[in-house]
């Protein structure tokens, strides 16, 4: 009977046993044992389950790990059977255990009592990195954070963690990353470890060959191109190719497989690839494609168009019978095209708001494909309610003045496209976090649409000091950029100034003591009245500038400029209603003691213009645009004095001929941004400017020219009736005329300027607190003194690098780095290598 439990226990343990997958080299087999209990193997009997008791847990549940083993008081288990090893196989799956024994401790006629001896697996207290960088270690710190302090050490946990560091790495460019372990227990914590995790990250790797095989129609070289983000390494590379990064290999496979789509090859794929090392430092990939044949459209017919005519939505689809077959250009045609001038735009825009259309290929013969565009136009919606959500500062009424969908209408989406751009263009809200939602009513044809948006800070301070005029300047400016002056004097509306209302208040003061001071203040209402957008603005300032002596003093010189400017903007809807016209009235006035530089240098002068500017912005963000274009034409001019008084200019003194300051001014910006590869933005400008003259008895204006170089800054030069025009790789205002007196020309200014700007944006950070981007350049321009002398294409020219971040409190600060290649006559330090620090700059101005 002894040789029966033997066979009887060595089978029980058996079955167990082999069941399992070993959770770590150190682990024991669970074990069944029975101590002198008359069992007969070849007689099973039927017991009933008296108890079973959990003994060696220190942490877990003994209650719910007997609910998990089935060995419940009540049960009916046949013994021997397989109730008992199915008993540990439950408890072993759940990952739990080092060690697991099942005895019988007691029969008692039909009743039998179990006991489970169970070890359990160390709690995994903490993770300890060896290997790698200290921010590296922090950041997977963090992705594995999920798991330290409550997860027991099994084999699931190693090859978690052996997961994330691998593929962290490999994003990292390490492809040969070995891991290794190691635990120490926690002197804090009975049953508690620390997990070492030893990394062997290898060398980066990057991608030293690529080899295309079954590719007939399409060259290897065609092929890489299609590889946007795995490159491989070549010397004309001057960056480099990069790191291998796996996932956007994983990628750029579903890319090469779409471009080759779109060139007609339909049933093209990736028949398999591998990456393997070539070296510690390079590895190579291997691509087997099939291209397939080459496919055409066939006919393409419609059905369900009530609306429009089929002739109509054909000319709208804009593809010919014949034409080779784009999945990629039909796609776009039927709803994806930018210009809003697809297929589904022009039901979209007419209410048809649950418009829909299938495309079906109905037969395929030869390498021609039959399309049938199936339409369910469905009915036309109208606007219903407007809400608004997440304006937790800007006044609602604020707020809804800019959207364009209005109750009652026809649901459109170009307005609700427009909606989404004129608010990020209010400069309150992120751009990235507006959304709009549709909520269409089917019983009554109404649609709902909800606009979701989230203020961001937009409230700007410049603090700066700086060194011009061999002094140290201190500046100090504060922009409000969502004012509300009628609650002035309301206290309880300071956080801390009223806000809400969109209106812009800037102060700025600059000083370096009693050599220079400047003030200025500025307030623009975007809605004069609250019911249209007209924009009113009022500016003021006031500037002195000496050399700081005692006015009786013979050397003593100054200027002093004081100003105020009306203006008044409407938004227009011909050509479209991206077009805005302002007017502008500026009365200045100019006090000079015996101040050099000018064309006159003791007596006042006055300047009354009138401003006209047309400008167009389509730009998708006003910050780090990505597409559209932005132009500005603006004409400046003072009344004709000359052709109007009686005075003979070519007797009158300075103070005649000068007091009231004439000209006609005309400008020209224009600025055009296009995505060209992933997140690489192109941006190229082209400015123009020209001063006039009515009479050539008085000459050039002494004022309003402009001063060509540098970054721009406004310093010393801040409304001294000069425009500056920061142009990178020369120093301040050093761009002049040829054969133009030096000391006259950076002083004053030039008439006539021209500058023309190609550059490549890559962003390294986009959030609602800061935007940052790295730019490389190309630039060209340059000054003349008449009309006589222009000549576009001669220019002077630089290129450089640099970087740009905008903080919404602080604006747009900078740092390029300029090369400049040709010499300004006269000054030997213009060009060359120039450092330029640029802090508030506008957006548009480099």
């Amino acid at each position: 009977m002894k040789k029966i439990y033997s066979l009887f226990a060595l089978i029980l343990f058996t079955i167990p046993a082999f069941s399992q997958i070993r959770q770590q080299p150190a682990q024991q087999m669970p074990s069944y044992k029975i101590d002198g209990l008359d069992l007969d193997y070849f007689s099973p009997r039927e017991f009933i389950i008296g108890g079973t008791t959990i003994q060696g847990t220190q942490y877990l549940d003994k209650g719910v790990l007997v609910k998990l083993s089935k060995l419940t008081e009540g049960e009916r288990i046949t013994l021997p059977g397989e109730a008992t090893s199915n008993a540990i196989k439950n408890l072993w799956s759940q990952g739990l255990f080092d060690d697991i024994k099942l005895s019988i401790t007691k029969i008692n006629y039909d009743t039998v009592y179990f006991e489970f001896d169970v070890v359990e697996l160390p709690r995994l207290i903490a993770f300890e990195f060896s290997g790698v960088s200290k921010s590296q270690n922090t950041e997977l710190q963090e992705k594995l954070s999920n798991k330290a302090g409550k997860t027991i050490l099994n084999t699931e946990i190693y090859n978690y963690t052996t997961n994330i560091v691998t593929k962290y790495l490999q994003e990292k460019g390490y492809f040969f990353t070995k891991v290794s372990f190691s635990t120490t227990p926690d002197p804090n914590q009975e049953n508690g470890v620390f997990l070492q995790v030893k990394v062997d990250r290898g060398n980066k790797v990057k991608v030293n060959q690529i080899n295309f095989t079954g590719n007939k129609v399409f060259s290897d070289a065609k092929l890489k191109k299609f590889l946007k983000k795995t490159k491989q390494r070549a010397f004309y590379k001057v960056f480099g190719p990069g790191k291998f990064n796996r996932e956007k290999f994983e990628a750029d496979k579903i890319t090469l497989i779409e471009k080759i789509h779109a060139k007609g090859y339909r049933d093209a794929q990736v028949l398999r690839d591998s990456v393997y090392g070539i070296n510690d430092k390079t590895i190579g990939i291997d691509i087997d494609i099939y291209e397939g044949p080459k496919y055409y459209f066939g006919d393409i017919t419609w059905a369900g168009n009530a609306k429009y005519t089929t002739e109509f939505l054909s000319r709208v689809l804009g593809i010919e019978k014949g034409e080779v077959f784009s999945e990629e250009k039909l796609q776009k045609r039927l709803n994806g095209s930018t210009n809003g001038d697809d297929v589904s735009s022009i039901y979209l825009d007419d209410g048809y708001l649950t418009f829909n259309i299938d495309p079906v290929q109905t037969s395929v013969i030869g390498d021609t494909i039959n399309i049938e565009m199936r339409i369910s136009e469905g009915p036309q919606y109208t606007n219903n309610r407007i809400k608004l959500v997440g304006n937790t500062i800007t006044n609602e009424r604020v707020v809804m003045r800019e959207i364009r969908t209005k109750p009652g209408e026809k649901f459109s989406k170009r307005d609700l496209v427009a909606t989404v751009r004129d608010l990020g263009q209010m400069g309150n809200f992120d751009e990235t976090k507006i959304n709009p939602r549709p909520i269409p009513n089917a019983a009554d044809g109404t649609v709902d649409i909800e606009y979701t948006v989230e203020e961001k800070p937009s409230d700007q301070i410049e603090l700066s000091g700086g060194f011009g005029g061999g002094r140290i300047i201190g500046t100090l400016g504060l922009t409000f950029n969502n004012f509300s002056l009628k609650n002035l004097f309301n206290g309880s509306a300071y956080k801390p100034l009223p806000k809400g209302d969109g209106q812009k208040l800037s102060l700025r003061g600059q000083t370096n003591g009693k050599f220079y001071q400047s003030y200025s203040f500025s307030f623009s209402e975007p809605w004069l009245g609250g019911n249209k957008p007209i924009n009113f603005g009022l500016s003021a300032y006031t500037s002195l500038q000496s050399n700081g002596l005692r006015s009786s003093s013979a050397d003593y010189f100054k200027i002093r400029m004081n100003g105020v400017t009306v203006t008044m903007g409407t938004r227009l809807k011909w050509p479209d209603d991206l077009f805005r016209l302002s007017y502008s009235i500026n009365a200045s006035q100019y006090v000079l003691n015996n101040y050099p530089g000018f064309l006159f240098s003791s007596g006042t002068s006055y300047n009354f213009n009138l401003t006209q500017e047309i400008s167009r912005d389509s730009r998708n963000n006003p910050i780090f645009p990505t597409d559209g274009s932005y132009f500005k034409f603006l004409v400046q001019a003072t009344p004709p004095y000359s052709l109007l008084n009686n005075v003979n200019y070519l007797t009158a003194t300075d103070k005649q001929k000068y007091k009231f300051t004439e000209y006609h001014k005309w400008k020209f910006d224009s600025q055009w941004f296009q995505r060209v590869a992933g997140k690489l933005v192109f941006k190229a400008q082209a400015q123009f400017g020209f001063l006039g003259l009515y009479n050539r008895a008085v000459g050039q204006s002494a004022f309003e020219r402009f001063k060509l170089g540098g970054d721009g800054m406004q310093g010393f030069d801040f409304l001294q009736g000069s425009e500056l025009i920061a142009m990178r790789g020369y120093a301040n205002n050093s761009i002049i005329p040829f054969g133009a007196n030096q000391t006259i020309a950076q002083n004053s200014g030039s008439p006539i300027f021209a500058k023309y700007v190609l550059e490549f944006r890559y962003p390294v950070l986009s959030s609602q607190q800061a935007t940052a981007f790295l730019v490389t350049f190309a630039e060209g321009g340059n000054t003349w003194n008449k009309f006589s002398d222009f000549n576009p294409l001669n220019i002077r020219r630089s290129i450089g690098v640099g970087a740009k971040v905008f903080l919404p409190i602080f604006g747009l600060l900078g740092v390029d780095y300029g090369y400049g290649f040709d010499k300004i006559p006269g000054n030997p330090n213009a060009n060359g290598g120039q450092f330029h620090f640029s802090i508030a700059q506008q957006l548009g101005g480099l």
